[in-house]
């Protein structure tokens, strides 16, 4: 039996995107109530019942959400221009190896604006 379980993650933090167009209302610091949703994808394991364990993709999730939450994104590195495509890759790129199980990486920036990042 193969599942894809999600997980829902939330932080509040400020950016401004600095390779926009003049004038662009992103250019201006501003802030979000960011989602993240993590997907993972795999097989039932016989010994447990589940794929994986929540509580194991909290303690996953856990630094970066330090990292992020109340920061000005724009400080962190590799987020210089933290659009949210490229925030999307930016978790991905440190969850994957320790996660094989990844399979997406959803970014809500507002209500209704997300991107989804499933690796290159």
């Amino acid at each position: 039996m193969r599942v894809e379980l999600h997980r829902e993650y939330r932080f509040e933090a400020a950016h401004r995107l600095p390779n926009v167009p003049a004038g662009h209302k992103c250019a201006r610091l501003h802030g979000h109530s960011f989602k993240i949703e993590l997907a993972v994808v795999g097989p039932v394991r016989a010994d447990t019942g589940w794929l994986i364990d929540y509580g194991e993709l909290d303690g996953l999730w856990a630094p970066l959400g330090e990292l992020l939450d109340h920061h000005y994104l724009n400080d962190v590195p590799g987020l210089e221009n933290p659009t949210s495509e490229l925030l999307a890759r930016w978790i991905w790129e440190r969850l994957r190896a320790r996660l094989p199980e990844l399979s997406a990486v959803t970014v809500h920036e507002t209500c209704d604006a997300r991107c989804v990042y499933r690796g290159e």
